[in-house]
C-alpha cells in the first residue's frame, strides 16, 4: 500500500491481534509476521514498533519475558488479562471503523 500513514492509528491493534494469536511474540517476529500476513504491503520499522510495544506494557496491556537466545537475550511479548480484554475492545471498534469507512467508500456494498 502506497500509504502507510493509513495503518497507523491501527498498529497498537494489530500487535494485540497477533499477540492473541500466538501467545508470546518478539519484536522482529511481530514485523515478519505483518510483512507475511500483508504480502509486504505493510512493513514495520522498529521506530514504529518499538514505541508501540512499550506504551502497551506501560498500560498493562503486555508483560515482557526474557529468555536467552544463544548468548544474547530476546524480549518475549505477551499479552496480559487486561491486555486479553483490550484486544477483544480494540477489535470490535476496529470492525465498527471498517463497516462505517465501507459505508462511506463503497456505498453499494454496504451489508445494511
Amino acid at each position: 500500500m502506497g500509504n502507510q500513514k493509513l495503518y497507523k492509528g491501527s498498529l497498537q491493534t494489530i500487535i494485540l491481534k497477533l499477540l492473541a494469536q500466538n501467545d508470546k511474540m518478539y519484536g522482529y517476529e511481530i514485523s515478519q509476521k505483518v510483512k507475511e500476513l500483508t504480502k509486504g504491503e505493510l512493513l514495520i520499522t522498529e521506530g514504529a514498533l518499538y514505541p508501540a510495544l512499550h506504551k502497551l506494557e506501560a498500560e498493562g496491556h503486555l508483560e515482557v519475558e526474557v529468555a536467552k537466545v544463544g548468548n544474547r537475550l530476546r524480549k518475549y511479548y505477551k499479552l496480559t488479562e487486561r491486555g486479553t480484554k483490550e484486544t477483544i475492545n480494540r477489535l470490535s471498534q476496529m470492525q465498527d471503523f471498517i463497516q462505517t469507512m465501507q459505508q462511506l467508500v463503497n456505498p453499494k456494498l454496504s451489508l445494511d
